[in-house]
């Protein structure tokens, strides 16, 4: 059964997280992205949680800035540090004395989760990224793939002030044409159960999600003196030494292929798996394929 609590953090947010599993067994934590929530993992926390699937706590929760967690007014306070404190305390929290099983994350969640393996790798045993850009890759492709500036070009309307108010007009209908297919249609997944779901978070308001694009120096240059073009990463910054697995929806129109060469750079130890026909909202798609590759890779030596 899945049950939500508050979690406060030492150094003042509050993190709202749905919750599976016996509290003191092995833990798995998972990050949604946007314009997600936690609630996006709940067939996956349920399996996991069960003995017979290894018995573990499962914990998502709602990011700072979604749903019921707290979400600061101000841009600075979504910058990676804070996203990477929010996380390494909460895991203090829920796995204390002992690191995750695994870090399991998608989009923002992501790219939150690829830096605390970097910071803090005792954390966990395991990191899983699905369809999230590793910052190395990601920064290349922006920098040089115009293939990859066109697809993310909607990061630049993400950051308008009035970005919010747009979203939420017509009750939601850019934030639900989002997950729409090539053709314009809603996805067989988007039930009306599922679109009542997401209609209820985005009501708690969108500013926290869209603060996320405004703190990040990382979207498609404007020009040839954009700042993203002499942005640059040390190397120890985007290093991995935790064992990785990358699932990668292969048809998601915003994050390319490309953004999966050169991996091995970084992260030593990494499986990647491609899963063609996915988009980016691969985790709703086929929960039971990434059950089953998360599932082999707890298990993997």
């Amino acid at each position: 059964m899945i049950t939500e609590i508050a979690r406060p953090l030492p150094h003042g947010i509050t993190l709202t997280c749905r919750v599976a599993g016996e509290p003191g067994r092995p833990v798995l934590l998972f990050m949604h992205g946007f314009p997600e929530a936690a609630f996006i993992w709940d067939e996956l926390l349920e399996h996991f949680a069960r003995p017979e699937n290894g018995g573990y706590r499962c914990v998502a929760p709602f990011l700072r800035g979604f749903g019921p967690s707290d979400s600061p007014a101000e841009a600075e306070a979504y910058r990676a540090k804070h996203l990477v404190q929010d996380i390494a305390a909460l895991i203090a929290i829920e796995s204390p004395g002992a690191p995750l099983a695994a870090l399991v994350a998608h989009d923002w969640g992501g790219a939150v989760a690829w830096s605390v393996a970097n910071q803090h790798p005792a954390l966990m045993q395991r990191l899983c990224i699905i369809n999230s850009p590793h910052a190395g890759a990601f920064l290349r492709e922006l920098q040089k793939n115009p293939a990859q500036q066109a697809a993310s070009r909607y990061m630049h309307f993400l950051c308008r002030p009035d970005a919010e108010a747009l979203l939420a007009a017509d009750d939601f209908k850019r934030m639900f044409a989002m997950f729409n297919d090539p053709q314009g249609q809603p996805p067989a997944w988007m039930t009306a159960e599922e679109r009542a779901k997401y209609h209820a978070v985005w009501a708690k308001g969108l500013k926290g999600g869209c603060n996320y694009y405004r703190a990040s120096p990382m979207r498609p240059p404007l020009s040839a003196d954009d700042p993203v073009n002499q942005l640059q990463f040390p190397r120890e910054m985007l290093m991995v030494h935790v064992p990785t697995l990358v699932m990668w929806g292969m048809a998601d129109p915003a994050l390319l292929p490309a953004l999966l060469d050169g991996l091995p750079d970084w992260v030593p130890d990494l499986r990647v798996v491609p899963i063609e026909g996915a988009s980016h909202w691969v985790v709703q798609e086929q929960p039971q394929r990434v059950t089953r590759e998360l599932a082999q890779f707890l298990l993997s030596k």
